[in-house]
């Protein structure tokens, strides 16, 4: 049975989708069969894993409103044991539209129900707002990432997605826990991205991932290809981050490290391709 994990924050541009693509895509190559629920209408994680929306018959949409099996709207990515839920605008309307549906918290965990012992691990990529499509994702998930811009701004708002995950917890879903919060686009160079360090550390240190994800070129190219980081340039600074970030969640999930044999196999192929 594969564990669900919500990927959240209400504030937009902290690196949610980056860390969804990017975790989702490290753990495939770590051999773990992982899916991606792209919950957002803009669909930058199905872009961002080269799915792009002229290519997409049906989308989460349709799984959620029109009762569509999952099964035949996932996608395979470019990425070796990643696959993708794609969304697409229509959703807009989901929120409207699910607002006199009955048990209507429940109907994206209905929809992923249908899949998850199909998956080691499923990421839902929320969107940057507490409305119906994100309540809907926290009480489908098992856990919940969030991603925290590493300036002062993004610190803002913390304590409300604190509070909406525990009326979630005690109304909906008394299994929602806090899987961790990874700080993202780090400069060191810049006195206030170690200064929030800082401050979150003091606060809520047992709930931070050690590995900080910092500022790289390469993570801000690769949507533009289509293609994970880890894809992208397997030699980046991001890639090592996001690696490091996956392994991290393993361990904390008890869950075996990447088989070297396997990982070794994987690189050659990768040098042999055109990527």
């Amino acid at each position: 049975m594969g564990k669900i994990i919500a990927i959240a924050n209400q504030k937009g541009g902290v690196g949610k989708t980056t860390t969804a693509i990017n975790l989702a895509a490290a753990l495939a190559v770590l051999q773990k069969k992982v899916l991606l629920v792209d919950s957002d209408p803009q669909a930058n994680s199905s872009s961002g894993v080269g799915i792009y929306e002229n290519e997409v018959e049906f989308s989460i949409y349709d799984c959620l409103m029109e009762g569509i099996d999952p099964k035949t709207v996932i996608k395979e990515t470019s990425t070796p044991n990643l696959y993708l839920l794609p969304s697409d605008i229509n959703l807009v309307g989901a929120e409207v539209e699910l607002v006199s549906v009955k048990r209507r918290e429940f109907v994206m965990k209905t929809m992923i129900d249908q899949v998850k012992d199909d998956y080691d691990y499923i990421f839902i990529d929320c969107l940057p707002s507490l409305g119906l499509i994100t309540v809907n994702a926290l009480v489908a998930a098992d856990s919940v990432i969030i991603p925290v811009q590493c300036e002062i701004f993004s610190l803002e708002g913390l304590g409300k997605l604190k509070n909406t995950i525990e009326l979630v917890k005690n109304n909906l879903n008394p299994d929602l826990e806090i899987e961790g919060i990874v700080l993202s686009m780090y400069d060191r160079r810049l006195r206030m991205a170690n200064l929030v360090v800082e401050e979150v550390n003091a606060i809520i240190k047992d709930f931070i991932f050690d590995t900080i994800i910092h500022r790289n070129s390469k993570i801000g190219e690769s949507p533009s290809a289509g293609l994970p980081v880890i894809l992208y340039d397997a030699s980046s600074k991001g890639t090592s981050n996001f690696l490091n970030l996956a392994n991290e969640f393993l361990k904390k999930n008890d869950d075996s490290i990447y088989d070297k044999e396997k990982m070794e196999s994987f690189d050659n192929k990768m040098k042999k391709s055109k990527i």
